[in-house]
């Protein structure tokens, strides 16, 4: 593992300080999971997460889509 020095404004540390105390984990592990939740988050891309979201509606798409339409 290696080891970054980075420079964080007073009010992101303050942030991250008090998460530290509610959650009693170390800081550096909160940070590897911010990082990692953040790669992740642009791994997937834009849209990559989206195939079959329409799946449990129950209303019809199109008449969805005119019904907003409509309001322009």
């Amino acid at each position: 593992m290696s080891r970054i020095l980075i420079d964080l404004p007073e009010e992101q540390l303050s942030e991250l300080t008090a998460l530290v105390e509610e959650e009693q984990r170390p800081r550096a592990a909160i940070i590897r999971e911010a990082i990692e939740a953040y790669i992740a988050s642009h791994k997937r891309g834009l849209g990559g997460d989206v195939f079959g979201l329409w799946k449990g509606k129950r209303i019809d798409g199109l008449e969805y889509q005119q019904e907003l339409r409509s309001e322009w």
